[in-house]
């Protein structure tokens, strides 16, 4: 009843509803991307906490990134059967449970049940097919100007979190950094359990743009509804074969050059950002004498710089096209990450690199939503691109726990750059195999108003 009588009062000043569920959409993958983001500040003083290495806790991170990503296919089953509600409830539930029971653990495995468990099923409950489903289900217009601010969110908690978490480390321990994200992994999931719903006739409305022509006939039926007006149609599909969706529609797309390359280009792009650049890169700078706070800092400059890129990139997803730009984003990035070792750690040179990476650290998404929209159509895309998004986390896991790897035998970090920046390049390159669509069919992102 609140979301209706709230949705009726800004009728009444005519904003649309779909634009607080896009908000607290924003705020839940804020809260999941600053869950995952923490564990980097953390890197080091779990090391001396506990004695462990560089490696051992990276492999742990690299379990959380794994099932981040693999969580994907199936978060959109989920929401179908579950509603947006409960998912978004239950997942960052979960993440904020991991969190705070972290703070009482005595052994490595409890972090992998912790932080790679807990944290990885929970935080891709809530990963970018959320955003994706949002898009699609609430908005008609202005879905390229959605995907790009919900993606654009992974920055902002970075932004805020980072600083605020290294800080705390400094001045009162590592337990005390948890503190912050668990309260807002909290607070969102009450939002969401007072204003979200999975469809707008839930609350009596269209789609932001849609026309009234275009209202279904039958009204959805959901758990986010308190009852049903309309009995489905037909009995709903059991949910073991609900489950076996996305490995049919993967199996159907086994010989699309497309996909693989997609899926190629986004395993690039998780190995060169949240496996490499989120996790290690405080660690890192600590090799070169910079402690957490400045550093913390620098990923904070990059988020700001990431959160203009993103949203800018959603923009110019529906203007240009969509494989030069990502050209141009994984080219720059693989420069980029070539710099760093010579920048001398200096304000000037992680200033430079901030910037240049910062831009396109999270604007890839756009243009790769758009061609696997372009590629599998409106009514595939959303399970054939959270395949995708599984590659790029297939490809953080792999940075997280190789990078680790590289510092504990090597005592530094340079090689792991240097292949990171390689593969950009490669990806740079291999986007030009995707065949540019002789018609612009309906696809997962947006359509102009």
């Amino acid at each position: 009843m609140l979301a209706s009588t709230f949705s009726r009062w800004l009728a009444y000043r005519g904003v649309h509803y779909g634009w607080v569920v896009a908000a607290v959409a924003f705020l839940a993958m804020l809260s999941s991307s600053a869950a995952l983001g923490l564990p980097g500040v953390l890197l080091r003083p779990l090391g001396e906490s506990y004695g462990w290495n560089t490696e051992q806790i990276s492999s742990a991170l690299a379990v959380r990134f794994l099932l981040f990503g693999l969580m994907a296919p199936f978060s959109a089953i989920f929401m179908a059967r579950y509603g947006l509600r409960n998912v978004m409830c239950v997942a960052l539930t979960l993440v904020a449970t991991g969190l705070i029971l972290a703070t009482g653990m005595t052994a490595l495995w409890q972090l992998f049940m912790l932080w790679g468990v807990m944290l990885g099923i929970g935080s891709g409950l809530t990963a970018l097919v959320l955003a994706a489903v949002v898009a699609n289900r609430w908005f008609d217009a202005r879905r390229g100007l959605v995907i790009g601010m919900l993606t654009a969110s992974s920055a902002t908690g970075q932004l805020i979190f980072l600083p605020i978490g290294a800080w705390l480390v400094e001045h009162y321990g590592w337990r005390m950094a948890i503190a912050p994200v668990f309260a807002f992994c909290l607070a969102v999931a009450l939002l969401a359990a007072l204003f979200v719903r999975s469809h707008p006739a839930d609350i009596g409305l269209l789609p932001y743009g849609a026309k009234p022509a275009e209202k279904p006939s039958v009204e959805p039926v959901n758990a986010d509804s308190g009852a049903a007006a309309v009995p489905p149609p037909s009995a709903p599909v059991p949910l073991g074969r609900a489950l076996l969706t996305p490995f049919t529609q993967l199996y159907s797309v086994r010989k699309s050059s497309t996909f693989w390359v997609l899926f190629g280009t986004f395993f690039i792009c998780g190995l060169s950002t949240n496996g490499l650049i989120q996790t290690h890169f405080i660690s890192l700078c600590s090799d070169f004498g910079l402690s957490a706070i400045p550093a913390a800092s620098v990923l904070a400059m990059m988020g700001a710089f990431d959160f203009v890129g993103t949203i800018l990139s959603g923009w110019l997803s529906d203007r240009y096209d969509n494989r030069k730009l990502l050209f141009w984003y994984y080219g720059l990035r693989g420069l980029s990450l070539f710099w760093l070792p010579h920048s001398e750690f200096s304000l000037y040179g992680l200033s430079l690199f901030a910037m240049f990476y910062g831009l396109d650290w999270i604007a890839t998404v756009p243009p790769t939503v758009k061609l696997a929209g372009q590629a599998f159509g409106r009514d595939r895309a959303p399970l054939i691109f959270g395949w995708i998004f599984a590659g790029h986390q297939l490809g953080a896991a792999t940075a997280a726990y190789g990078a680790g790897t590289v510092r504990t035998l090597l005592l530094t970090y340079s090689p792991a750059l240097y292949a990171a920046g390689t593969a950009c390049l490669i990806a740079a390159a291999a986007v030009f195999i995707i065949r540019r669509p002789a018609a612009k069919p309906a696809d997962l992102t947006i359509q102009r108003a």
